[in-house]
């Protein structure tokens, strides 16, 4: 997996490897103060892989997937706390 995701205070930047050789990246900046929803979907006992959906006012749906190590309740928190 090389592609990334960063949570800073103001915004989540998205970070897209592309091409064989990772040389070329895309990276999307998605402020919180546009984020109107979003879900959380946590690992299971075969499903390893944890999924979070972000809804944009202006761009819509974002989809993350993280592996099974990841604390999707920590990401859910800190969402919240810059949409309060």
């Amino acid at each position: 997996m090389r592609d990334g995701v960063v949570f800073t205070n103001k915004r989540i930047i998205a970070v897209n490897v592309q091409g064989l050789t990772g040389s070329k990246k895309d990276f999307t900046s998605l402020p919180y103060k546009n984020i109107v929803a979003y879900s959380v979907e946590t690992a299971g006992t075969f499903d390893l892989d944890s999924e979070l959906e972000i809804y944009f006012s202006s761009l819509g749906k974002v989809k993350f997937e993280f592996t099974g190590k990841t604390s999707m309740v920590e990401i859910s928190k800190l969402i919240s706390q810059h949409l309060l």
